[in-house]
């Protein structure tokens, strides 16, 4: 088996590199990254460039020749390259409609020309908006509150598109907000953690009480692996939601956090809530129980502690990424903003 896979350099994607090189060494796994900040060799296997069923392609998903060779070669391909920070497509939203949707749009051409056994698109719950049933279905209406959930939305009803109009045989995944190892310090979690371990505040944008469905990424990766391997009538066409079906307030999560690592609750600090911010979060996890056997399997306290254990041992790794934690910006209308 042949497998593809874009933003492979990426937190979900080095996750899934590692899964899959553990569970199906016979197979061959090649990633595209454009190595954006997100993006880094770091986060691969240690001996990757050792490995004769691994290969590493530096590029750009918009690069159609690049694109089209690299999918003439796959079997399987599976989309997660994006632009993916919340508060960053607030005030940089050219860059998010150029990878996320146009970006899109060159792999699904290039599968409509090398056709491919079944091509698995890594959507997101942003693109529901808050919660308005709960749980939340595939079936729940898509409101996209920020430019990043509307590209991400965009290209969510791209393939699907392509599904329909061509036949693509086409899987959208819907995870929902995902922690663990190799997650960039922009996301709440590692940032959190990465906080408290060096004694700075840990900032909660409004009064703490949205909720998200948190998964750990070693089961979002089991999920998308039981995708590659179903029979492919059963998930063809196929939208599913991969969550826990419980959520958790941010200012509990950002507690925790501190208590596991012994510090003050004085640390954890409000700001003014970031624009566009979705309320709740929590999915309907039926389809893919019923479709893929699939449930999370680690609770949340026991994910959070291998995750604090994780940026605990590795320091060298994120302590170069502290920079990303305040980043001023110049937005569209010319006003700058700090995040």
């Amino acid at each position: 088996m042949r497998i593809l896979i874009t933003g492979g350099a990426g937190f979900i994607g080095s996750n899934l590199v590692r899964a899959l090189r553990e569970s199906h060494p016979t197979w061959h796994v090649s990633v595209l990254d454009a190595l954006t900040y997100a993006g880094n060799l770091d986060n691969l296997p240690e001996h990757a460039h050792d490995d004769p069923g691994f290969r590493f392609v530096h590029g750009n998903i918009r690069n159609s020749a690049l694109v089209e060779e690299l999918v003439a070669q796959a079997d399987i391909v599976l989309h997660l390259a994006a632009e993916t920070h919340v508060p960053r497509s607030v005030h940089d939203n050219v860059t998010f409609v150029e990878t996320d949707v146009l970006g899109t749009q060159v792999l699904l051409n290039a599968a409509l020309k090398h056709p491919v056994e079944r091509f698995i698109h890594v959507s997101t719950s942003e693109v529901y908006g808050t919660a308005c049933q709960v749980p939340m279905t595939e079936e729940h209406p898509l409101n996209p509150t920020t430019p990043y959930a509307g590209a991400k939305a965009g290209a969510d009803r791209l393939v699907y598109a392509y599904h329909v109009t061509y036949g693509l045989p086409s899987v959208i995944v819907r995870p929902f907000n995902t922690y663990g190892p190799y997650q960039h310090l922009e996301k709440a979690i590692p940032r959190f953690i990465t906080a408290a371990l060096t004694d700075t505040a840990l900032t909660i944008h409004g009064d703490g009480s949205t909720a998200r469905d948190w998964g750990y990424v070693d089961d979002l990766c089991t999920g998308l692996e039981r995708i590659m391997l179903a029979d492919l009538a059963t998930v063809r066409g196929q939208v599913i939601n991969l969550g826990t079906g419980r959520d958790i307030p941010i200012k509990h999560v950002a507690e925790m956090v501190v208590e596991r690592l012994g510090k003050p609750r004085s640390l954890i600090v409000y700001s003014d809530d970031r624009p566009g911010q979705v309320q709740r979060h929590i999915a309907g996890v039926a389809r893919a129980h019923q479709l893929l056997g699939w449930r999370a399997q680690v609770p949340f306290g026991e994910g959070l502690d291998r995750t604090i254990r994780w940026y605990a041992a590795h320091r060298a790794w994120w302590e170069k990424l502290v920079w990303m934690k305040s980043v001023t910006i110049i937005g569209p209308g010319g006003q700058k903003v700090t995040y």
